[in-house]
């Protein structure tokens, strides 16, 4: 079945970094666009950032263009989100998201707090 399983959350100050990553199984990840999102508590949930299947084209959330970097792995079946010059706002837990089959399937989620 599909398995997608978030990690690289944590805790870290304003200004800092992080890389999440998604590893992804139970489907061919090279044929799928995949997406993150995150949701921030009593916020819905938001799209951050979205690769195509191959990686050619990416798309960003306005709130992180030029500080989020989504890329991806399909020989590791891997997504990535680097994400620098972090803010307080960016706090959220980050899901990674495939869309497929007319269902969204998504991970269990990691925690990014940033605070000082």
């Amino acid at each position: 079945q599909v398995q997608l399983v978030e990690s690289g959350g944590g805790l870290v100050q304003p200004g800092g970094s992080l890389r999440l990553s998604c590893a992804a199984s139970g489907f061919t990840f090279s044929s799928y666009d995949m997406t993150w999102y995150r949701q921030a508590p009593g916020k819905e949930r938001v799209l951050v950032a979205t690769i195509t299947r191959f990686g050619d084209y990416t798309r960003y959330a306005d709130s992180g263009k030029g500080r989020f970097t989504i890329s991806r792995d399909n020989a590791k079946n891997t997504l990535y989100l680097q994400m620098n010059s972090l803010k307080p706002e960016d706090t959220a837990v980050y899901y990674c998201n495939v869309f497929m089959g007319g269902h969204h399937y998504w991970g269990q989620g990691t925690q990014v707090t940033v605070s000082s």
